[in-house]
């Protein structure tokens, strides 16, 4: 089969794979959260704690990915992941016990950590193996997409009277449907590819990962207070009733080309003066609904923060992979478990801060803040990379300080 690939197929497994356990899995609590709201009797705050254990879950799985070595092992695991992404949404119509609810929630959430974490990590070895460019721009794009299917696919069901149950039964046929691309074309690691050639890797300096790390943290902070509550935030606007999914259809739009055309960005600029950027735009996509509630604001905030959050992702997982190309998911892992401990503290206070003042305007007003505050850590990342450039050298294809 391995031989039969080629780079579309490769891609394309990617991206169904991050469609199912990263669309499918996390993305669609967001649109089905207001009417889960409305008909199941999910508060603010059990909205927020459904989140928290998705988190969790998610963190768990990273944590998974980085401490398991065996290429072979991943390749499995990626797989078991596709099947949990269906089952544990079908399962959702079961109960509305919350705690039934939150144990569903965290199996989906280690579900994404394989489309995240181990689907990048066996696309991006087998395309260093294969001689194409090191970037997954491409393969992030699933992450868009996976947001406009399922914004699709509930309002589709929505035009058709569906309740919740019934939503979550089609977002499980969806998964059925796509995985089947993912589960035949994800690239199987070789016995070479299993050892591994340390001798290739090129590891960052302590002071940078920490950086690295602390900044990814910021990231992950506002990425989940807009991703989760978007659509509740329009819903609950004077005037913007039935709009928030839209709002989450036009995140998906600016999410599908934003890692790829942040790849092009980042080949002039450099790995982390794109991320600074990225940075400064997030924050005014998560803010911009506090200052002006009209439907353009709220049009201009989903844009911006969909055409920057995955592309934090994509960028800071690409230098993650450019560092040890011979086991990519190891420290793209280890990234991600500091991007999945602000995932997991995040949402519970913003629920509770909802339902405190009936508005989010706090929560975005912290979250904002958060992500500005990783702009610092760039900061000192952009010094260290000068530093670089006077004694260790610099690599100047990629632009990230080798340790």
């Amino acid at each position: 089969m391995l031989k039969e690939l080629t780079a579309f197929r490769v891609y394309f497994a990617g991206i169904c794979s991050l469609i199912v356990t990263v669309g499918v899995a996390r993305f669609s609590y967001s649109l089905l959260l207001p009417i889960m709201q409305d008909s199941a009797g999910l508060t603010e705050s059990g909205g927020g704690w459904l989140a928290t254990t998705n988190f969790m879950g998610y963190m768990f799985g990273v944590f998974v990915a980085a401490s398991m070595h065996n290429l072979h092992y991943k390749y499995n695991l990626h797989r078991v992941y596709l099947l949990l992404s269906v089952l544990t949404s079908a399962a959702m119509v079961v109960t509305t016990n919350i705690v039934t609810w939150a144990v569903l929630r965290f199996f989906a959430g280690v579900c994404a950590s394989g489309g995240f974490i181990i689907a990048s990590g066996l696309i991006l070895k087998w395309l260093v193996r294969h001689n194409h460019r090191a970037e997954l721009g491409i393969h992030f794009a699933g992450a868009g997409l996976s947001i406009i299917i399922t914004s699709l696919l509930f309002e589709l069901m929505l035009g058709l009277s569906a309740d919740w149950q019934q939503q979550w039964l089609a977002l499980a046929l969806l998964a059925v449907v796509v995985s089947i691309p993912a589960w035949l074309w994800m690239p199987h690691p070789t016995a070479g590819e299993q050892q591994g050639e340390v001798a290739n890797d090129n590891p960052p300096s302590r002071e940078f990962k920490l950086l690295m790390m602390l900044a990814y943290f910021c990231a992950g902070y506002g990425y989940v207070v807009s991703s989760t509550f978007i659509v509740d935030i329009v819903e609950r606007t004077e005037g913007l009733q039935g709009q928030g999914s839209l709002a989450f259809l036009l995140i998906g739009i600016a999410a599908t080309p934003a890692a790829f055309v942040w790849d092009r960005i980042a080949r002039k600029t450099g790995y982390v003066k794109a991320l600074l950027a990225a940075y400064c735009l997030q924050a005014v996509g998560i803010i911009l609904p506090v200052m002006n509630d009209s439907l353009t604001v709220v049009i201009v905030s989903a844009l911006c923060f969909g055409g920057t959050f995955i592309a934090c992702v994509s960028l800071v997982l690409t230098m993650a992979g450019k560092f040890y190309p011979s086991n990519p998911a190891k420290f793209m892992g280890t990234m991600t478990l500091s991007y999945g401990a602000a995932q997991i503290i995040a949402p519970v206070p913003t629920g509770y801060l909802a339902e405190f003042f009936g508005n989010y305007d706090i929560g975005l007003y912290v979250s904002a803040s958060v992500v500005m505050m990783g702009t610092l850590f760039l900061l000192g990342l952009l010094r260290l990379e000068s530093r670089a450039v006077v004694s260790k050298g610099l690599d100047k294809e990629n632009q990230v300080v080798i340790g």
